[in-house]
């Protein structure tokens, strides 16, 4: 198989992009750079995906001072933080679990993903890696952190959008996604746009553009083997943290994505459960400055509802 997997190869096959997706793959790796360790130290978050007991998949996010992430050896991480209790992630890390990761900075555009199987420790996560590699900076927004003292309230149930969430969608120009391959492999990544990409259907059913990327297509590929999805979608002005686990599916017609500016196919998401925490993260973000690359946002959808 290589460096990519069954519904991996098949995404790139569709996508007419196989020489492509081999080129990339030279950028995949078990060893962490030494110059990656260092940007690791200096991170205050990082990103993670999981499967919960009842396989829903779901992304969420770790923080902490800076020296909270570091590299124990070339193919091994260590995190200093586990997620909070009512986090849909706490119980699943209290065992070996397969976690994807993302370490991005959005001051300086740069993120790096890992995958590997997380053991709780003492003072966090050990991690055993089996895929690292970098990610060029497309799409991300930059933002300036502020650290301040967080109060996290209690997490909200809910299985349906609320008219609030949905209005907050419709404005996000960043969110996180983790999927998993047919065995459990999960891996965590990033999207991003203009306000206005990532568009509310119904109270169920989302829709965003899939934008030219690296054509490893790690999420499409896990999406072709395992439908099951997690979106994290935060709330940079408060710290509040939006998780939605449901199911994806990608339209792959191109008379449909030429729709939409820049879209090369269209993932459709359909919620299964919802959990917002409000001001869960003691890190609050300046106002972006919007990538270069990032296409004009979609027209509104006529007759979608909150």
């Amino acid at each position: 198989m290589g460096a990519y997997h069954h519904g991996e190869r098949i995404a790139q096959e569709r996508a007419g992009l196989l020489d492509n997706a081999d080129f990339s793959s030279a950028a995949i790796g078990a060893a962490i750079p030494g110059i990656a360790r260092e940007f690791l130290a200096e991170q205050p978050v990082i990103v993670i995906g999981g499967t919960d007991a009842n396989g829903d998949v779901w992304a969420s996010q770790l923080t902490g001072e800076p020296g909270f992430i570091s590299a124990g050896g070339p193919t091994s991480l260590d995190i200093a933080a586990m997620p909070a209790p009512g986090d849909p992630l706490h119980e699943a890390l209290s065992h070996p679990t397969h976690l994807g990761m993302l370490a991005m900075e959005p001051t300086t555009r740069r993120r790096m993903r890992m995958n590997g199987t997380a053991q709780p420790t003492a003072g966090g996560l050990h991690i055993t890696l089996d895929q690292v590699y970098a990610n060029c900076p497309k799409y991300i927004q930059k933002r300036e952190p502020t650290k301040r003292p967080a109060m996290p309230a209690a997490p909200r149930h809910s299985r349906e959008l609320s008219t609030e969430q949905t209005t907050f969608l419709t404005g996000a120009d960043t969110f996180f996604i983790a999927t998993t391959d047919q065995d459990g492999n999960a891996d965590a990544s990033h999207r991003g746009g203009n306000p206005g990409f990532l568009q509310p259907l119904s109270p169920t059913r989302l829709r965003w553009p899939d934008y030219v990327g690296n054509a490893m297509f790690n999420t499409l590929g896990n999406i072709q083997v395992n439908p099951h999805a997690g979106l994290l979608v935060p709330d940079w002005a408060t710290g509040t943290l939006l998780q939605l686990t449901g199911t994806a599916t990608v339209d792959w017609d191109p008379h449909h994505a030429e729709a939409i500016p820049g879209a090369q196919r269209i993932v459709e998401f359909t919620i299964h459960h919802i959990v917002q925490t409000d001001h869960a993260s003691p890190l609050t973000w300046s106002t972006p400055q919007y990538s270069r690359f990032n296409p004009p946002p979609p027209r509104p959808i006529e007759g979608a509802t909150a």
